[in-house]
């Protein structure tokens, strides 16, 4: 019912950046939270930022000061604008949303974008 579609992820110089865009589409009643997570190869995923529909934000200390992310609640979309990247922020970049399903118990769930690639390098 519910999707999220992702774009923005490519190949990049170091130092250069890019704008993830995530649009959550479906039956959607409301969303709570919106974020965005990255696996690299071999590690664990981590949540990258994430921000609630009060407009309330956290970041990962490896990125504070570099990304910035935002939302658009008309839109159901959220996007994290990247800046000054380096090779370690290479990564599948995950969208994440915390909803409601429109016509359903109500009851939160979290859903998955299918992943972009963001790989930094030279």
């Amino acid at each position: 019912q519910v999707q999220l579609v992702e774009s923005g992820g490519g190949l990049v110089q170091p130092g250069g950046s890019l704008r993830l865009s995530c649009a959550a589409s479906g039956s959607i009643f409301s969303i709570y939270r919106m974020g965005w997570y990255r696996q690299a190869p071999g590690k664990q995923r981590e949540l990258v930022a994430a921000i609630t529909s009060g407009g309330n934000t956290n970041y990962a200390d490896s990125v504070k000061g570099r990304f910035t992310i935002s939302r658009d609640n008309a839109k159901n979309t959220v996007y994290l604008q990247m800046t000054s990247l380096k090779p370690e922020d290479t990564a599948v970049y995950y969208c994440n949303a915390v909803l409601s399903v429109r016509y359903s118990d109500y009851a939160t769930v979290n859903y998955w974008g299918q992943g972009t690639q963001v790989t930094v390098s030279s």
